[in-house]
């Protein structure tokens, strides 16, 4: 499993990158792709610099790989299935041998760049929603949506951007994110906490820059189907070593004809990600390991597979030299 944007921090791959030479090498090949030094930027530069968007995505994407890499080459290890969040998915397909490493870091800093101009800058917000589920969630999103369009009509505004809300990530049970435009946004939260409709709810605001994975995202999504018409036949699939799961359908599959169209219909549509764990466990995988920075993935897997049949799905990650070490130790066996 490979995470998505929000796990980021400072000195995130370092110790994997002090001691081992394929680290450094997985750190250079990114740095060559982009023509920066993302190692210079994951350990040494400004914590707001890393969190540009079209910063965070290549360093995320390179510090997993970088993980996956030495894992492979310490332990012999070698995924049956991959899966990633989001962001998450590039990864998730470079280690299934779906797409080369250097084209990945490319594509996904001109996504980052591309989902950032987008939405004029605070004309986007996103929010999580604790303790609805997914169809409430759905209503909340058509209310919010209709509330946010009506003030715009009697009171006006300065929106560039369409009125609307909707459902960007499907997280876990009763964990779900919604995004869109600003107003809209802040009216799903307004309902919530007038505690009528949505009693037991909860919403928080997140600090992201742009509405991903919403219809305001289609710029984007455009932007991405325009560098993938223009791949080089190296660049295309053919092949991958293991199936993946991809956030678009939550199905396991083994065809490379469906990976870009898939990694295209991504940006502007929800992350299934509660979805593709509980396919996993339908299909008998019992074990996942996270390569990146942070566990959010693991305790997301523990909650949706709590009371799955077929559950709970193991857990453990590898970002770091203590963690490698319990994953080459059979402490996960």
């Amino acid at each position: 499993m490979f995470p998505g944007q929000g796990t980021q921090h400072q000195g995130m791959g370092k110790e994997l990158h002090e001691n081992f030479a394929v680290a450094r090498e997985t750190f250079e090949e990114a740095s060559d792709a982009v023509k920066f030094d993302i190692a210079k930027l994951c350990f040494d530069g400004v914590e707001s610099e890393l969190a540009l968007t079209e910063n965070t995505q290549p360093c995320l994407l390179t510090v997993s790989i970088a993980a996956l890499r030495v894992a492979q080459a310490e332990t012999g290890f070698v995924p049956a299935v991959t899966a990633g969040h989001s962001l998450g998915e590039y990864a998730a397909l470079v280690a299934a041998g779906a797409i080369p490493f250097a084209s990945a870091v490319r594509w996904v800093r001109e996504r980052g760049l591309a989902m950032q101009s987008a939405v004029p800058l605070g004309q986007g917000a996103m929010a999580a929603i604790i303790g609805l589920d997914d169809d409430t969630v759905s209503a909340l999103c058509r209310e919010a949506t209709a509330a946010g369009a009506a003030k715009r009509c009697s009171a006006g505004s300065d929106f560039t951007v369409e009125a609307v809300v909707e459902p960007a990530n499907y997280n876990a049970p009763s964990q779900v994110v919604v995004s869109g435009s600003a107003d809209a946004v802040a009216e799903a939260i307004a309902l919530i906490k007038s505690g009528d409709a949505f009693k037991g709810a909860s919403a928080v605001s997140l600090p992201v820059s742009a509405p991903f994975h919403s219809r305001l995202m289609k710029p984007a999504r455009d932007r991405m189907a325009e560098l993938f018409a223009a791949a080089s036949p190296g660049e295309i699939p053919v092949r991958l070593s293991c199936p993946y799961v991809p956030n678009r359908t939550a199905r396991l599959t083994n065809e490379p004809g469906v990976v870009l169209e898939f990694l295209v219909e991504q940006v502007d549509r929800p992350v299934l990600w509660k979805q593709s764990v509980l396919a996993l466990v339908q299909a008998g995988f019992t074990k996942a390991v996270e390569f990146g920075p942070g566990s959010v993935l693991q305790g997301l897997a523990k909650r949706i597979t709590r009371r799955a049949p077929g559950g709970p799905l193991a857990t453990t990650g590898v970002s770091d030299l203590q963690s490698l070490k319990n994953l080459a130790g059979g402490a996960f066996k």
